[in-house]
Parts: structure tokens; C-alpha cells; sequence
């Protein structure tokens, strides 16, 4: 990308914060805090590096107070105890709600009790079931082994076990293994009768498809919120990566947007903070009362999003100790 042409999406955006920022002015985006929710989504550390980040990065956003924070989960318990090591050390480093991922492929109905006991233990009353991608090596013995193989049946099982708070998954674009999104409206109705509180989606760039189908799971019997999943672009080769995997469709226009900006962070990040928050404003126009953030363990895009739409409380950090682990050690 020239200098011409990186100046003028630097401007560009520039621009559209600054007027995005002013909108906040006007009576709908003055009540957002009062009727927008918003959580955040993280998953746990591969090593040390990684755990300080999270650190920091679970210090800053949940000092904006959001409604939960949740954990992702292996397939097949993969990473089980790495979960609940991760879960248990959030849950300790702050009063904010965290949301336990729970998937069931791959898994025996023992080893799926074994978890559900394990998050109860340590507090926990927020799961959100999953049945799990299939692993890419896995073969017939996968299936078999697995005491579920839907994430409706996990819902029924974490519900008989009490009155918690179950959130499922849905995806807006339909899932890559469904046959078409009334399909996927099925699959999360049943979600929703095995006793569901909320689902929320795969990310999406289409605003447009998600409203359509949030109207037809509605007109199909869906009571239950549909949250919309937000993925602020960190770096849009692996979003585009997560995008084939998913079946999530990335318009024309947004590759544009990120075109050639590789090498220039500073205007990629102001892209995507632009990107995400022109998303989120118009979804909120429309209805929506609560915003799930795939955060990625980054935190900078993500607040400044909530900082834009007047999101959170905008309180200082929780531990000012950047070198932290999440385990509460430093890293000295």
C-alpha cells in the first residue's frame, strides 16, 4: 500500500471514529449502558507469555464490568485440566461471572460428569455446552466413544444437575455441516427446550444475515436471546483462516478494508476498532440488548470498541501489576 492510499484509510477511519464517537452524544447511544450487556470471551494459555497476557488482557476488560467472561474448552476434553485451571484462576482474580465451555464429542458420559463436578467445585454456575468440533484426525471411534453427540443432549444433562445458567452456540450463516439455516433453527430450538438460557452466535461480518435470521428463529418458536458474536480483526489472514473453518462469510468490502495493511498496524488497528464498532452500533439499532466480544486474549480492540459506544464502567484496572500470571505469580 503507497503512502496516498494509507493515508487516506488512516483519515478514513480517523473520520468515522471521531463521528462515531459523537453519536454517543444523541439519546439512543446515551442509553446504551443502561440497556446493552456485553461479555467477553477468552481461552486459555499455551505457556508463560501467554498467561501474563491473559492476565492483563482479563485485568482491563473486566474492569469495564461486563455481564460474564467465558473460557473456551477442548473437543474431547483435550484441554480439560488446562480449562480449569484457567477458569478457577479468573474466577479468583475477579468478582466478574466466568462462563465454564463445556464440549461433549468425544467424551464419555463419565468423563462429562467429571468436568461438571470439577467447575461446580470451584464455584461455577454459567456453562456453555457445546458439542465440539470433530477433530480433523478423528476417526469412527470418535463417535462412538462419545456419550453425546449434540449439544442439546449436554444442555439436558447440565440442567438435570441444577438451576444453572446454560448458554449454547448458533451460527447466523448456518453451521458448515448443516444442509441449511432451517436445519441449524431446528438444532438450536432443541437447545433451547432441553433448557438453554441463551445462545450465542459464530462471528459474522453480514449484519444483514444475522437480522434475517434472528427474525426466522423467532417466527420458529426461539424465545430465548440470540447474542450476536463480535470478532474485532487482530490480523486478518488468521480471521480469514477462522472464517473458512467456521462458515463464516467475509464480504467483499472487508477484505478491501484490510488489504495491504499487514505492515501497517497502527491503521489496521483503527480499521478494525471502526469495523466492529459501526457493527455493533447498527446491531444495537436493531434490537440488540447484549454483545458477545471474541477477544482473542487481546484486549486493545475490544475496549476501545466499548469506549466508543459508551460501553462499561470505564474503571481502572483490577491489578496493576502487569507481569502477573494468571496463576497470581510473578514472572520474576
Amino acid at each position: 500500500m503507497n503512502f496516498e492510499s494509507t493515508h487516506s484509510v488512516r483519515t478514513n477511519a480517523r473520520e468515522t471514529t471521531e463521528r462515531l464517537a459523537r453519536r454517543r452524544l444523541n439519546s439512543t447511544i446515551r442509553s446504551i449502558r443502561e440497556r446493552v450487556t456485553f461479555s467477553f470471551e477468552f481461552f486459555p494459555p499455551g505457556n508463560e507469555a501467554g498467561e501474563r497476557r491473559l492476565a492483563k488482557t482479563y485485568d482491563v476488560l473486566t474492569a469495564l464490568s461486563p455481564d460474564f467472561t467465558s473460557i473456551t474448552y477442548g473437543a474431547g476434553g483435550s484441554n480439560r485440566e488446562k480449562s480449569l485451571h484457567t477458569v478457577s484462576a479468573l474466577k479468583a482474580r475477579s468478582k466478574c461471572e466466568v462462563a465454564a465451555h463445556l464440549t461433549c464429542i468425544g467424551s464419555s458420559r463419565a468423563d462429562i460428569d467429571a468436568a461438571i463436578d470439577g467447575f461446580i467445585e470451584i464455584g461455577i454456575d454459567h456453562f456453555v455446552a457445546l458439542r465440539g468440533d470433530i477433530p480433523r484426525d478423528a476417526g469412527p471411534d470418535t463417535l462412538i466413544s462419545s456419550a453425546f453427540t449434540r449439544a442439546d443432549q449436554l444442555v439436558e444433562v447440565i440442567r438435570r444437575r441444577g438451576d444453572f445458567n446454560i448458554s449454547v452456540a448458533t451460527y447466523p450463516e448456518k453451521h458448515p455441516e448443516s444442509a441449511n439455516l432451517a436445519q441449524d433453527i431446528t438444532a438450536l430450538k432443541a437447545k433451547q427446550d432441553a433448557g438453554a438460557n441463551r445462545a450465542i452466535t459464530q462471528f459474522f461480518f453480514d449484519t444483514d444475515k444475522f437480522l434475517r435470521f434472528r427474525d426466522a428463529a423467532v417466527t420458529a418458536g426461539i424465545r430465548i436471546p440470540i447474542i450476536p458474536g463480535i470478532l474485532p480483526v487482530h490480523n486478518y489472514a488468521g480471521t480469514a483462516r477462522f472464517a473458512a473453518g467456521c462458515g463464516a462469510n467475509i464480504p467483499s468490502w472487508v477484505h478491501e478494508l484490510f488489504n495491504g495493511l499487514d505492515d501497517s498496524p497502527e491503521v489496521r488497528a483503527m480499521v478494525a476498532t471502526t469495523v466492529a464498532t459501526e457493527q455493533c452500533a447498527r446491531l444495537i439499532e436493531h434490537g440488540t440488548e447484549h454483545l458477545h466480544f471474541y477477544t482473542l486474549n487481546q484486549h486493545d480492540l475490544a475496549s476501545g470498541i466499548c469506549q466508543i459506544l459508551g460501553l462499561g464502567s470505564n474503571q481502572p484496572t483490577h491489578n496493576d501489576d502487569c507481569t502477573t500470571r494468571i496463576t497470581g505469580k510473578s514472572s520474576g
